[in-house]
Order: C-alpha cells, then structure tokens, then sequence
C-alpha cells in the first residue's frame, strides 16, 4: 500500500511535527471571504470546533494573537481589559501577514515569522478537538485544545461574542 503524502509542508506543520504534535490534515475548497463558515461546512464540523487565528495590535501597536471560536467575534474591550491593556484592534491585513509571516486566510498561531504574544478564549479549550488553520487558504489541522497552552503558551481569556 502506498504511503499516504501529506497535504503541505508549512512552517505551521513543520512546528507542529518538530514539537511532536500530533495532527490530523483537513484540506478544503478555500473562498475568499467565506472564513469559518465554509471551512467548518468542507469538513462537516461544527463552527464553534474551528478556531480562527487573529492578528491583532494593542494602543502601542504591539502585535498579538487570539484564537476564537469559528462563531464568535473578539470583545476587544473585555479583551484589553483582561491582558490589560488600554485597547485592543485588528491589525490591517498587509500588517498581518508581516507580523505572521502568513497570507490573511491562512494564518496559523504555529511557525510564526515573529514572536508574539497568544491569548486563546478559555472556551476553546473544553472542546475534544479543535480545527485551525495549518498555515495555508484552504488547510486546516486538527489538534488537541490543549497544544495551545502546553506548545505555544496561549494565555487563556474570556472575550468571546455570539456572532
């Protein structure tokens, strides 16, 4: 039996395999736009299961990233307050990507180009699996809530907004 090739090598799996995470492979018909919704829709999950990575700044302009549920939107207030900081904003898209390293739809908390900060909504960790992005349009990961704090350090928060 052939052996199975892997989907994409990204500094996101080449992280996650260096680390010994272990991960399932999800491609999907990326669209543009379409974000969660679709992504969660392609592999028959629940949206609130895939976790969006969002690139953010502080009042300082000082890069973060918070990962949240596919369904809700970031309170950026209840979110500053609970880093603390004074505010907290989306960072433009070019900004983004030069602070990741990756193309705005396939952003990954994983192989970052710069060091940052990781801050994940407590909810996201309850769930059993969780699907996030592995470091290109169209290609998710499946992984265990907790490589979140145990790989990365992700600082849990509670800032989540029904969308």
């Amino acid at each position: 039996m052939a052996k199975k090739e892997h989907v994409s090598e990204t500094p996101a799996t080449q992280f996650l395999r260096k680390h010994g995470v272990a991960f399932s492979e999800h491609p999907y018909e990326y669209e543009e736009h379409g974000g969660t919704a679709v992504s969660s829709r392609a592999l028959g999950v629940r949206e609130h299961d895939v976790v969006k990575t969002l690139v953010m700044q502080d009042e300082a302009a000082r890069p973060l990233i918070v990962l949240m549920h596919g369904d809700c939107k970031v309170s950026t207030k209840n979110l500053a307050r609970a880093i603390p900081c004074k505010s907290v904003e989306p960072c433009k898209p070019d900004v983004a990507q030069r602070h990741s390293g990756y193309l705005v739809g396939g952003t990954s908390p994983f192989g970052i180009r710069k060091a940052m900060p990781v801050y994940v909504e407590a909810s996201v960790l309850a769930l059993d699996k969780i699907y996030i992005n592995g470091g290109r349009r169209g290609y998710l990961v499946g992984i265990a809530p907790a490589v979140l704090t145990e790989v990365l350090g992700a600082r849990p928060v509670q800032c989540a907004l029904a969308e």
